[in-house]
Formats: structure tokens, sequence, C-alpha cells
């Protein structure tokens, strides 16, 4: 009997901690408040060219659906504010909603978060009162389903939803939402889903520089900001900001939400006056992030948490209203080309100039060509994509020009990777190709099929970068996270102690 408990208390253990073992995920947003982006289809395509595996939408648009059907891309899908009053009377709404405008598209489609409202304190009007019952009524259609384990339900939140954010320590919920918020951290609670926050230090930083460092903002701060509270020590404001909804929670007693972040990020461009809104800063900000991020670096408060983040957004949205800024936060123009580089796997060096070519650190001139380790159904999507949304001419690839011997798709595909990478400045992120691409540095021409190489060269050390590294030395074992040493250990230690 004692043995049988043991076994079953061991196999419990080792699933919670092969969880926290999978690490942080960066995904990003995908809005559409724009009328010249690229089609659904198209914005999958750069999406996995990317190598970016988590999507977030704000609504449950069929096209896109579609589009993300069959691509392994995890989707989070949004009940907008406008149906939530449906939503919230007649469990019958959740029902066909989910029936007509989800099921028929998965699993093939991969949604694992529905968003049941977003940032409702921010709105005119008393909506925030049908969330939750919204938010029920969606969980029952999905239990009904047998969706319910499989597809999580929340609801996002500005940052406003605190009375108080500084220190991080003194965190509080604003009273006017008490009877909002009591209800929705219940159901969150219950059902372990995560607390929806959109943060941006951007904004902290703009309204107030006099009290908040641009350095500070960008994960680049020399110095520490000391909590008086705790005594712990903050270098960035986006720690800072989860660490006071931590904290909120806590002073209410919900001490097991775990805290996912559904929007970050910085804008490329803004009014005059909005003097921080560069390339520079978007892609130094959101850079370091990343790494933060993976690293699973935690905060001062949490420690090696999970902390799972989408960075806003894919495109820029000309629509969107307000200052200069808010039509600017993309990493890609509607043409799909970068606005700035950034590699969302956050372990190499990003070029900090993206109008450079970039050679090796010795000087000497590289080419792109194919890996021949990915599978030929992901070397083939990324030739596509290189010869039609990445404009590459593909001519010579073809019968009976020079590059289409030998008619494989790892030739093809080198040949296609080299343009689009000289075209695009030479950089890693344009030899990413989702994994598919790798840099060279001989000439990969044979015969009269010639691989062409950048009019001039710069160049660039690959230690030459403004990003930081957000884990301290003490955090890796031998250059290995410490997260990732200490999930192995423990978790051989329960094979023992099954066994």
């Amino acid at each position: 009997m004692a043995s049988g408990f043991r076994l079953v208390f061991a196999i419990s253990q080792l699933l919670v901690l092969l969880d926290l073992c999978q690490g942080s995920i960066v995904g990003i947003c995908y809005g559409r408040n724009a009328d010249d982006l690229p089609t659904p289809d198209k914005a999958a395509q750069l999406v996995q060219l990317h190598n970016i595996k988590y999507v977030r939408i704000y609504d449950s648009n069929i096209q896109v659906l579609k589009a993300f059907a069959n691509t392994g891309v995890e989707l989070m899908i949004g009940v907008p504010n406008s149906d939530l009053l449906p939503f919230s009377q007649f469990q019958t709404n959740a029902d066909t909603w989910l029936k007509n405008s989800i099921l028929p598209y998965y699993p093939a489609t991969k949604i694992t978060y529905i968003t049941v409202g977003a940032e409702v304190t921010e709105t005119t009007g008393n909506v925030s009162a049908l969330v939750v019952p919204a938010m029920r009524n969606v969980l029952t259609a999905l239990k009904k389903a047998g969706l319910s384990k499989k597809i999580k339900v929340s609801s996002t939140h500005s940052l406003g939803v605190l009375s108080r954010s500084f220190p991080p320590s003194a965190g509080a919920f604003s009273s006017s939402y008490a009877s909002f918020l009591k209800p929705m951290l219940e159901f969150l609670a219950e059902n372990q889903s995560p607390f929806m926050i959109d943060i941006y230090p951007y904004y902290a930083y703009r309204d107030s520089p006099s009290n908040v460092t641009l350095d500070y903002a960008l994960f680049q701060a020399s110095s520490e900001v000391i909590d008086p509270n705790t005594g712990l020590l903050y270098t960035n404001m986006f720690d800072a900001q989860i660490d006071a909804i931590y904290y909120a929670l806590m002073a209410l007693n919900f001490r097991t939400i775990n805290i996912m972040v559904t929007e970050t990020g910085w804008p490329s461009k803004g009014s005059p006056k909005e003097t921080a809104a560069t390339p520079d800063n978007a892609q130094t900000y959101n850079t370091n992030l990343i790494r933060h991020v993976i690293n699973n670096t935690g905060t001062p408060a949490k420690p090696g948490q999970k902390v799972d983040t989408y960075l806003f957004s894919l495109f820029n949205e000309n629509r969107k209203p307000g200052l200069e800024s808010e039509r600017n936060w993309g990493l890609f123009y509607p043409d799909q080309t970068s606005v700035y580089n950034l590699d969302f796997t956050g372990k190499n060096a990003v070029d900090m100039n993206p109008d450079a070519n970039v050679t090796s650190s010795n000087g000497t001139t590289t080419w792109c060509i194919a890996s021949s380790k990915p599978s030929e159904e992901d070397l083939q999507n990324a030739l596509d994509w290189a010869c039609g949304s990445g404009n590459v001419d593909c001519t010579p690839i073809q019968p009976s020009q020079p590059c289409f011997e030998p008619d494989n798709t790892v030739s093809h595909a080198s040949y296609a990777f080299n343009v689009y990478y000289q075209q695009n400045g030479a950089t890693d992120i344009a030899c990413s190709f989702g994994g598919s691409g790798i840099k060279v540095d001989k000439n990969p021409s044979y015969d009269s099929c010639i691989y062409m190489t950048a009019g001039s060269n710069k160049t660039i050390a690959s230690s030459n970068t403004t990003a930081i590294s957000s884990t301290s030395s003490s955090a890796t074992v031998k250059g290995v996270p410490a997260w990732i040493f200490t999930c192995f250990l423990v978790t051989f230690i329960s094979f023992l102690f099954i066994s």
C-alpha cells in the first residue's frame, strides 16, 4: 500500500517537473487592424519561416484558422469584447460558436488558449461584469466537446488593473475592480488557467522619463532598483511589473496562479515627442526580452519561474488610432520584410544594423545554403516561401536553366536561400529559414551556376551586439542553464524513487 502511494506520488511529481522543464515560450501577436496586410496564408508562411511556434490572434477568423492548419503552430484565439454580452447571456451562444467556428478546424489547427475579452477595464461601458459569465459558458462548451483539458480559458488585462505597482512588493489590485477580479481569480485558480497581462515598459518610460531610465526599460541597466520592503534587486522594468502582479495575487491569497504575458514589445517609430520609439530600441528590447524569457530567468520574487510571453506584434498596423507609435509595433512591414533583425531562438548574435552587409568576423564573404538535416517537407516549404513571398527570382533553378541540375530540393533551396540572404543584408536571421539554412564561407557555385554575393561587405564581429544576457554566472552549470540541470537531476532522482 505504501509503495503504491509512493509510486503515484512520484509519478505526479515527475509530471509536474517535466512540465516545468519545458521552459518558457516566446510567441507573437498577429493583429490585423490594417488594410495592407498579406493574406493569412502568407502570414502563416512567414511565421513558419522564422520558426515561430506560438501565435495569438484576437478573434476566431476562419481564414486565419485555416491558414495555420497542419503547421504545428499553437494558436491563442479570442472572443472580442463585442461578443461578451451574447456569450454571457446564453450557454447556447457559446456552444454554437464552438461548434461552428472552432471544432471544424480543430485539431488540424492547434488551439491551446481562448481569451474571453481583452483589457475590459480599459473600455467604456460596464462590460467587465460580463467577462466571467462568458468565460464559464465557453468552458462549459469545451467540457461538452471534451476539450476543457486541452484548451485553457482566460482573459487579458492591462497593468491598469493595479492601483499600485511600485515597489513591486506593494503591488495591489484596484479596489474599483474587486467585484470583477475576485470571481475571475477564483475561476483561474479552479481551472489552472494563467492570469494574462499586457506589459509595456515603453509606456512607463515614455510617460515618466524622470522616474524610469531608458536602460532600465530596455534590460540594459548598469545599476539596480531596490525594493525597500524585500531588499530584492531589479535590473529591468519587465520583472518589476510582473512581480507587482505576483504580490497583488498573493495579497488576495491566490498563490498558485501563473502569470502569462500576452502582449509586450517596443515601437520602432513614433511622433516627434516619442524619441525612444526607434528601430534600435525596439530591437534591443525584444532581443533582450527573448533571451531573458527563454533562459527561464524568472523574476527576483520568483526566480526560475516560467513566464510565457507574446511579442506585439507581427506586422505594423496602419489603421490603429492614436499616436504614430501605435501603428509601428510590428516586427515586419506589410510586404513581409523585417523592420529590424530579431532572433527568436535567443541564442545567436543579432546584427544591430539591418542595412549592413555582414560577413564573418574575419572579413571573408559568406553564402547561405540549405541544411541537409530538415525534412523534405520543411525544405520545400522554405523554398516555396523564398520563391514567393521572399521575392527571390527562382528562374535559374527552373528546367533548362543553369542551376536546375542537380534536380533536388536541397540544391534548389540552396540557390534560393542564398539569393534571399544576399538581398537582405547577409545577416544571420536572413539565413535562418526556420532552421533550414546554414552559412558557409566556401563558394557553393558550380559549373555555370553562380551563387551571388552582396555588392559590398562590411564586417561586424559576431560578438558585437547590444543584447545582454539576463542570466548571471550562478544560474549556469558549465554553460548549461541551472533550471535545465536541476530538471534533469530531479527527474532522474524521481525515476530512481519509482524503481
